[in-house]
């Protein structure tokens, strides 16, 4: 008894046309989207997807996604398996028997080898969910127990078993010459033989259709559910933003326009794609300093509110009817509070963490700016803040004419083009901050020291708008990178070296949208190369800051992917490496003072800084070295109101020019 090709083609159909009207219910409310430019650099886009989409090169930097790895790479091999099931229910004539004969008993090794890792690697998941969930696989609208994740590995398992069935009913009928080479099956058939001695056939005959089943329900429940990702997690990838991801897209002012998001339609279309890309791993939700801390941001759930407000107002605007749904608003599954949106630091974990590179620092961005630009709503004590950056361009409102005090003891020349090798872009906190122009005097002493022709712009510095941007008020960033890059270039800078991890990303990253191309370094980096080239000799080690533990900046890890550079340098300045905070590196944990949150009170759950300060008191340093005036600020205050007065912070250039005291 075979399985009847008509009945089989007839369901085969009705379940094709259900997975592309699902498809095409979801996909084609990506249309909505903005246009984005997400089609160049095909190359490394293709690098991209392969290392991330299948590769899976994030998915195994965790203990657990080694097991996803191997469900997805299994998936893969026996998508060739499922299709030769399909081609032969249509056509019994036709199947992978028709190929040579080596190959076919290696192709039925793989299969029968890789459905058993399978089925081992769901009833882990299965044991995973069910027994000791990660707290991060649960939020507020999707739990780790859901009957979803359930049914999904249910029919995997149930796909698996019924191809062991299928394969050792056959092998019992005597219908597999290639049995030698299908061990798990041919264990099945000696099963299924003692079992059912005198219904061999129809056992047979029973797992084929469980196993059609199965696999057509897989294909109907697919674009239904988050599962979908397995479709868009791949072309998701390959139209990721190759590099880091740290700067905004640039809005274009004109009068009558809106700015920022108001409604979803407004994102762009890859913004969109995300949305249904998010496999709800949780892995940036785990990562996020503000979720970590109690406050009611989650990336997860930003990313999950998007595609449920496109899945309800993406029908009626397709249909040109108003948004019933707020993006921002009460709390809801669809909608994102305003408290939200403001809790982001812009530190980007989330996104280093991404296993299919959805972006979500930028869509949150894109709400502050509509907020801001739009609204006029925002944190009543950004207001401040704002009025000083337009006004006198600090966020302190302090006059333009005290940015030359911190060298008043000092011998500073102005930049002159051609003559000057370096602009020293002092930045607002190395010019005004009491504590951060002890580290500006520090950088100018190493630069002298090494003999480095340097200059600044003196009274004629301006901000270089970064928190502006992340704050959401493009317009007075906008204007004030205008204003930079006119100066920059009327001055002929051609390397600029910043001692402020904001500055020196803005200027590098996001002043390329304005069409300024210079040579952009931090000071570590710099003064690791003049150390290391003997330009910069020391007079001694620095030994007297007993253990030194060594933080991370966000805007220079993450964001520009330097991280050897201060660590050398101090490891030359004080003859050995300096300690490590539990998190470090690229899964270094926010100081809390990125994305305009140095500007804000931070009121809901615990202080970013204090949970940082805490894992540092476990190492039991003596002093805490830092190279960002934000990590500075944030560090000392955090140790004061920890009580924790003992320990020291310093910034880099301070460590390296005291090993240049007699």
């Amino acid at each position: 008894m075979s399985p009847n090709p008509l009945l089989f083609a007839a369901l085969l159909f009705a379940s094709a046309l259900v997975f592309c009207a699902g498809c095409y219910r979801r996909l084609s409310l990506i249309a909505l989207g903005q246009p984005d430019q997400r089609f160049n650099r095909s190359g490394s886009r293709l690098r991209q997807m392969f290392l991330h989409a299948f590769a899976q090169k994030r998915v195994v930097r965790k203990s657990f996604g080694l097991n996803h790895a191997v469900i997805f790479w299994s998936f893969l091999l026996l998508l060739i398996a499922n299709g030769e099931f399909i081609v032969s229910g249509l056509s019994p004539s036709i199947s992978l028997a028709l190929l040579p004969a080596a190959l076919h008993r290696a192709l039925l090794r793989a299969f029968d080898l890789v459905s058993l890792v399978t089925l081992a690697a769901v009833l882990f998941a299965f044991g995973r969910r069910i027994c000791f969930p990660h707290p991060s696989m649960s939020s507020d609208y999707v739990k780790a127990r859901s009957l979803e994740g359930f049914a999904i590995l249910s029919l995997i398992a149930l796909l698996m078993l019924a191809y062991f069935g299928l394969h050792g009913a056959q092998i019992a009928m005597g219908k597999e010459q290639a049995a030698a080479a299908m061990p798990i099956s041919a264990l099945m058939a000696k099963l299924v033989a003692a079992s059912w001695p005198g219904t061999v056939e129809s056992v047979a005959l029973f797992c084929w259709w469980l196993h059609a089943a199965a696999l057509l329900a897989f294909l109907c429940f697919l674009p239904q559910s988050k599962h979908m990702h397995i479709l868009t997690a791949i072309p998701n990838s390959f139209f990721g933003a190759p590099g880091k991801g740290n700067t905004q897209p640039r809005e274009r002012f004109a009068k009558g326009e809106s700015y920022g998001v108001a409604t979803v339609d407004q994102f762009t279309w890859k913004d969109l794609l995300d949305g249904f890309s998010c496999t709800e791993c949780g892995r940036c939700q785990d990562a996020c300093p503000a979720a970590s801390t109690g406050k009611s941001l989650n990336p997860r759930q930003v990313i999950h509110a998007i595609k449920t407000n496109l899945l309800a107002n993406g029908p009626l605007l397709q249909r040109g009817k108003a948004a019933v749904m707020p993006l921002v608003g009460p709390e809801a599954e669809g909608s994102s509070t305003e408290e939200t949106v403001w809790s982001c630091t812009t530190c980007g974990s989330c996104m280093s963490v991404c296993p299919v590179l959805i972006e979500h620092m930028p869509k949150i961005v894109k709400l502050r700016r509509h907020l801001v630009q739009m609204k006029s709503r925002f944190p009543e004590e950004l207001l401040t803040f704002f009025e000083n950056m337009e006004g006198r361009s600090n966020p302190w409102g302090i006059a333009p004419s005290e940015r030359t005090k911190w060298h008043s003891t000092m011998d500073v020349q102005p930049f002159q083009a051609g003559q000057t090798e370096y602009l020293f872009y002092v930045g607002c906190a190395g010019a005004f901050d009491s504590r951060q122009k002890q580290a500006t005097v520090a950088m100018a002493t190493i630069l002298d020291a090494a003999g480095v022709s340097w200059g600044t712009l003196g009274k004629d510095e301006k901000c270089c708008g970064d928190s502006l941007r992340r704050l959401g008020n493009e317009f007075v960033f906008d204007r004030m990178a205008r204003d930079n890059v006119s100066l920059l270039v009327e001055r002929g800078v051609q390397k600029i070296v910043t001692q402020c991890p904001h500055c020196f990303s803005t200027l590098k990253n996001d002043y390329r949208q304005y069409g300024l191309e210079l040579e952009v370094i931090h000071h570590s980096e710099l003064i690791a190369r003049l150390l290391e080239s003997g330009r910069l000799r020391l007079n001694k080690k620095v030994t007297d800051l007993g253990s030194l533990l060594f933080h991370d900046s966000c805007y220079l890890g993450r964001h520009n992917d330097i991280y050897g550079a201060p660590r050398q340098a101090l490891k030359a300045a004080t003859g050995s490496a300096p300690g490590e905070f539990g998190r470090h590196g690229r899964e270094s944990f926010c100081c809390g003072a990125g994305g305009g949150r140095m500007w804000q009170e931070e009121k809901l759950g615990e202080r970013i800084n204090l949970n940082r300060v805490k894992e540092a008191l476990e190492k039991k340093p003596d002093t805490i070295c830092v190279s960002c005036p934000y990590c500075m600020t944030m560090m000392e205050d955090g140790l004061k109101d920890l009580q924790a007065g003992g320990i020291r912070v310093r910034e880099l250039a301070e460590v390296v020019a005291q090993g240049l005291r007699p």
